[in-house]
């Protein structure tokens, strides 16, 4: 799935490219993604423009004249930025036509979303109760610790709870507890003020680094330009099983955590 620094990547990708053009047209294909897209999104956009795109968590915010499109790329979609002209493929889903350009939504597995709000769109009901974006002054280790202490489940599944904070995904929750040296089946409640400072500052610094590289590509996502995300390169734990741990020599492990692959290393992660 998209994470957040695939998210973030696409949105600094495609702004260049559809910011304040001209909309000429919008060709739905297949509007039963998880929710079906409002028909009135093709009245609202066609002759306007995108003044400003913005990410909430994972959603992307596309700001317009008479309202805001929200868009969430769910489990495998991807947003790209290709030739007006180009023959669309099987699961090319939405097309925004330029002059220039066209703006493609493509989805095989349509748990992604497409959604249309007149109203301030940090209000909708899906994402007004979200938690503080990671990479602001907002998000730090005394903001966790705090919450924390009300909740015994595991601090892997604390982290990636989007009402605590948002978009530290699977691969990115694994990979920042093994920079903090945190086991990730230790209680959210036990864990101290100190440790959780620098867990704070490792998802951050996990998170710019994911953004810097592009992303993670793993099977689905790819860049607005069709490249993969080359995150997975740097990848300290995830999907490192049973390979020796750059820091210890140590051997990763893998254990299910709420349902989710969790890597880490036993030596390092005590």
């Amino acid at each position: 799935m998209p994470e957040l620094p695939e998210v973030e990547t696409t949105r600094r990708g495609i702004s260049p490219a559809i910011l304040n053009k001209k909309i000429n047209d919008v060709i739905i294909r297949r509007a039963n993604l998880r929710y079906p897209i409002p028909k009135i999104i093709h009245e609202k956009l066609i002759a306007k423009s995108f003044s400003e795109i913005t990410r909430r968590s994972k959603y992307l915010i596309f700001q317009s004249e008479h309202g805001s499109m929200i868009l969430h790329l769910g489990m495998s979609g991807n947003l790209r930025i290709v030739p007006k002209l180009t023959a669309p493929q099987k699961h090319d889903h939405v097309d925004f036509i330029f002059d220039d350009c066209c703006l493609r939504y493509t989805d095989p597995r349509r748990f992604g979303a497409i959604l249309w709000t007149e109203k301030n769109p940090e209000q909708h009901k899906l994402l007004i109760s979200l938690g503080p974006e990671p990479l602001t002054a907002k998000f730090n280790g005394a903001h966790l610790f705090k919450i924390a202490q009300r909740h015994s489940l595991t601090v892997k599944n604390f982290i990636m709870d989007s009402k605590n904070v948002v978009g530290v995904g699977n691969i990115y929750a694994s990979e920042a507890l093994f920079l903090s040296k945190i086991h990730p089946h230790q209680a959210a409640n036990k864990i101290t003020l100190e440790q959780y400072n620098l867990l704070a500052k490792m998802i951050k610094t996990t998170l710019k680094k994911a953004i810097k590289a592009g992303g993670t590509t793993l099977k689905d996502f790819y860049q607005f330009d069709g490249k993969p995300g080359y995150f997975k390169n740097e990848l300290q734990v995830y999907g490192r099983a049973g390979e020796k741990c750059y820091d210890c020599n140590g051997l990763i492990k893998k254990i299910i955590t709420g349902q989710r692959a969790t890597y880490f290393c036993e030596e390092c992660q005590d």
